[in-house]
């Protein structure tokens, strides 16, 4: 019997437990009404990729509402703003309101914009008596730039909680599909750099596109948080209960945590460092990964 849980459940040392994050249309009210029902831990109301141009600034100026409504049930709600200084000013400027949880970057490549972001919001924070770092940074990595400073980016500032591949829009710019064998790589480079920084991992090693069949996407799913990834994006509603459902802990793992715990009080009565568990040795890091599955599930 294999050890469940293999990895380091939960998100980063800030403890989020984002395991779903719906994009949005923001432009689209009727689906923006309905997002509060779709059962996502996170919603994204997405004023970059799915808006046209001739739509954001209708997105912008509905914004305020949309926000209040997509948090209706107690999810978090996150806006993606545009790249670019003149689009993210204007972005910025609509989304810093109450009841945001954080701004989605995409296409982070350096340290220094992530600054530069903060920045923006921290002024319009403080013009509008809202708590000065209450609105946290996720950064999307889409460019093959970006990889060699992931590990700066990652620590660049701490209204960064989480970090993500954008998997369509990197496989792109390499000029390749959205396979597993191109996307491991800088999947894992995320992960690493994201775990490292204590951000929260986000992603799958697949294309989000791919929500058709979910029987294999959860399959894409499973892998994914075998490997340390504790949630990710989606961008149908469709894919929200699989990445709910995959991204924790199932009650085998749980039986399997309280186990050792249990165990682990009986080895330190006879002053014992390593014990066993269904005939696996069970030592300090295993132990950690028991504790972290429990401190997920409370």
């Amino acid at each position: 019997m294999s050890v469940p849980g293999g990895h380091s459940l939960g998100s980063g040392s800030r403890g989020l437990r984002w395991r779903s994050l719906l994009f949005v249309p923001a432009h689209l009210l009727k689906f923006v009404d309905k997002a509060h029902e779709r059962g996502a831990d996170g919603i994204v109301l997405d004023l970059e990729d799915s808006v046209p141009l001739s739509s954001k600034r209708e997105a912008r100026q509905s914004l305020r509402d949309s926000i209040t409504k997509a948090g209706r049930d107690g999810a978090s709600v996150l806006v993606r703003v545009n790249q670019g200084m003149r689009a993210v000013c204007a972005d910025l400027d609509a989304a810093t309101v109450p009841g945001l949880a954080a701004i989605v970057l995409p296409k982070v490549e350096t340290a220094e914009w992530i600054i530069e972001i903060d920045r923006e919001i921290e002024t319009l924070e403080r013009e509008r008596g809202l708590v000065p770092g209450g609105i946290r940074l996720v950064a999307q990595i889409e460019t093959p730039a970006a990889l060699p400073r992931l590990a700066a980016i990652a620590a660049a500032h701490p209204r960064l909680i989480a970090l993500g591949l954008g998997p369509e829009d990197f496989s792109a710019a390499v000029g390749g599909q959205p396979t597993p064998d191109l996307l491991l790589g800088p999947n894992l480079s995320v992960l690493f750099a994201a775990r490292a920084a204590g951000l929260v991992p986000l992603g799958f090693v697949g294309s989000i596109g791919d929500f058709a069949d979910l029987m294999e996407f959860r399959k894409t799913v499973r892998r994914s948080r075998a490997l340390g990834f504790a949630g990710a994006f989606a961008i149908h509603p469709a894919q929200v209960s699989v990445l709910n459902e995959e991204y924790a802990p199932r009650s085998d793992e749980l039986d399997w945590a309280r186990r050792v715990i249990e165990a682990e009080r009986e080895a330190e009565a006879r002053n014992r460092g390593a014990f066993t568990v269904d005939g696996k040795m069970i030592d300090a890091p295993i132990i950690r990964r028991a504790r972290a599955l429990l401190a997920w599930s409370e």
